[in-house]
């Protein structure tokens, strides 16, 4: 009788022990999940903007025929920003980083051909190349949501994995961390700005 009471409560434990691990791995790929998804929505976004730069550039071309250099910029950074693909599930921080320094390139070929184009009024004047600014604009804006979107969503899945009792079963289960966007390299300081364009 005392050894069947003792086999019970050891029964029950190992359940108890087995359905907390289920809860606690099906917690962990929802969240694995939502990163993956936030991830999705990064790309997405900045797809977004590599959409719209060969618009862009067919815009401009004919007008400002002698800045082939800001131009040629632009698509081999945009070439390179979109060469970069990434499998959000094994996402390692060196990958995010190179990710993210070729979309930066690409951001700051784009700031320098819209400012060289400040220079051409009939360019300005196009609703053509005034609609690809403000589109740009809003992709920048929505790339910037998406990417403190995935954070949050790294951030969540980062404390589930790590808390305890749940790091137990992520390292059981090959659950790690997951690495986040992190400031550009100098963003602290404030960007010099500079309106001669005569040089």
């Amino acid at each position: 009788m005392g050894r069947s009471i003792i086999l019970l409560v050891l029964v029950g434990l190992g359940l108890l022990f087995l359905m907390n691990g289920c809860g606690t791995y099906n917690g962990l790929v929802e969240k694995d999940e939502g990163v993956n998804q936030a991830w999705a929505n990064v790309e997405s976004a900045y797809q977004r903007r590599a959409d719209l730069v060969p618009q862009l550039v067919n815009t401009v071309k004919g007008v400002a025929e002698f800045e082939k250099s800001t131009i040629t910029a632009v698509v081999e950074a945009r070439s390179k920003a979109t060469s970069i693909t990434i499998d959000p599930s094994n996402i390692t921080p060196e990958q995010l980083k190179q990710f993210q320094q070729a979309q930066s390139g690409l951001t700051s070929s784009l700031s320098r051909l819209l400012a060289t184009f400040e220079r051409y009024p009939e360019l300005k004047a196009t609703a053509n190349f005034r609609d690809l600014q403000t589109q740009l604009e809003g992709t920048e804006n929505r790339i910037k949501v998406e990417r403190d979107r995935f954070n949050e969503a790294a951030t969540n899945y980062n404390i589930s994995v790590r808390k305890f009792p749940a790091a137990i079963w992520a390292g059981i289960f090959g659950f790690g961390t997951r690495p986040q966007f992190e400031a550009d390299e100098g963003a602290q300081d404030a960007p010099e700005v500079n309106f001669d364009f005569s040089k």
